[in-house]
């Protein structure tokens, strides 16, 4: 059962929506807003769990489970970029903080859509606070902690599931 394909994209599904309802609770109950960088990693978080939805309703076999695959790991890579981005923006001297900016939707009404990617990409101050910590690390480490946990568990998985396929008997 831990190996079939629509458990798999389904348990992901849920650990994204369990992170994302965490991130909502901070949010809306105990006043954390989020900065655009933890924006962005919660739109990649939502890749992952739509794509683990969407696979878990299909429940592909052979090649779909790949693309599947493909898919997180490509969210899981560009979430965990952008959470390692902003853990080293946390770690910087105070004096090598940069300023902080306008906030995301200001942004969206001012600026270009790609003017606005590329600056929230690149941090400011207000990423770089840590404002919140659980077991004395930050929301930005527990995102890339677990950006790099998709990553490993479906690298591990793709490669048991394509010698899987090679070894299955021809039909």
């Amino acid at each position: 059962m831990l190996t079939h394909p629509r458990f798999v994209f389904g348990l992901s599904a849920l650990i994204c929506a369990a992170l994302l309802g965490y991130g909502y609770y901070l949010q809306y109950h105990e006043g954390l807003d989020p900065c655009p960088m933890c924006i962005f990693q919660r739109l990649c978080f939502m890749a992952i769990a739509l794509c683990g939805v969407l696979g878990a309703l299909h429940g592909p076999r052979g090649r779909g489970v790949m693309v599947y695959g493909f898919l997180i790991g490509l969210a899981s890579f560009t979430g965990a970029g952008i959470a390692a981005r902003q853990v080293w923006l946390q770690h910087l001297p105070e004096d090598q903080i940069p300023a902080c900016g306008p906030g995301l939707e200001y942004m969206l009404d001012m600026y270009p859509l790609a003017d606005v990617i590329r600056k929230a990409l690149r941090g400011t101050g207000e990423c770089a606070a840590v404002d919140w910590t659980f077991l004395g690390a930050s929301i930005a480490e527990w995102s890339l902690l677990w950006f790099v946990f998709f990553i490993l568990a479906y690298a591990t998985y793709m490669i048991h599931h394509g010698r899987r396929a090679r070894t299955a008997p021809a039909a």
